[in-house]
C-alpha cells in the first residue's frame, strides 16, 4: 500500500468522486483532509456521517476496493482499538453491552432459524453498555425491516478480540460505547 499520505490523498478523491453532488458529505471529506490528525480515528469513525456507514458496509460485503481505498485508516482505527484495550486491559470483570440493528426480514428470519448457533460480525463493532443507547439504532425502521438488540456477554479472560470503551475518544464523548 502507498505511504499513509498519499493513501490519504487518494481516499480524499475517492469521496469526492463518490459524493460530488452531496455537499454536506463534500464538507466532511473537506474536514477530514485537512483535519484529520487532529483528531483520533476512531473519533472519525463515531462520527455521525457517511465514513462510519461506507467502512461497515464494506467490510460486511467485503468490498474490496473500498476496503483497500480506506486500509489506512481501517488500520489506524483497528490499532487505537488495540492501545486502548492494552490501557483497559487491567479489569477482568465481565461487561454486558448491547448492540442495535436493523437488518431485513430475511435475515431476521436466518437469524430466527439459527437460534442458539454462533454468530460471526464482519465489522466493528459499535456497543453501548446502555441499552436504552443501542435502541436508538433501531428506532426508525423502513418497511420490511426488523429491529434487533443483541445482548453481548463478555468475558475479558477468554476475549482474543481487542475491544475497548471509546468514551473518552468517540465523537459523542457522553455516550458510553
Amino acid at each position: 500500500m502507498a505511504s499513509d499520505e498519499h493513501a490519504e490523498k487518494e481516499l480524499v478523491q475517492f469521496w469526492r468522486e463518490q459524493y460530488y453532488d452531496n455537499a454536506s458529505v463534500l464538507k466532511i471529506v473537506d474536514e477530514f483532509e485537512q483535519d484529520y490528525h487532529r483528531h483520533t480515528p476512531i473519533w472519525w469513525y463515531t462520527r455521525d456521517c457517511f465514513i462510519y456507514t461506507m467502512i461497515n458496509r464494506a467490510l460486511r460485503t467485503m468490498d474490496t476496493e473500498i476496503i483497500i481505498k480506506m486500509g489506512f485508516f481501517l488500520l489506524d482505527v483497528h490499532q487505537q482499538i488495540e492501545e486502548l484495550h492494552r490501557q483497559q486491559s487491567n479489569t477482568r470483570v465481565p461487561l454486558t453491552v448491547y448492540r442495535g440493528q436493523t437488518i431485513s426480514n430475511s435475515e431476521f428470519q436466518k437469524l430466527s432459524n439459527s437460534k442458539g448457533g454462533l454468530l460471526s460480525f464482519n465489522s466493528f463493532m459499535s456497543t453501548s453498555v446502555d441499552p436504552e443507547v443501542a435502541n436508538v439504532f433501531f428506532s426508525n425502521l423502513e418497511p420490511n425491516t426488523t429491529g434487533i438488540l443483541f445482548k453481548i456477554e463478555i468475558d475479558p479472560s477468554f476475549s482474543s478480540t481487542p475491544f475497548a470503551l471509546l468514551t473518552n475518544v468517540s465523537y459523542f464523548f457522553d455516550q458510553e460505547k
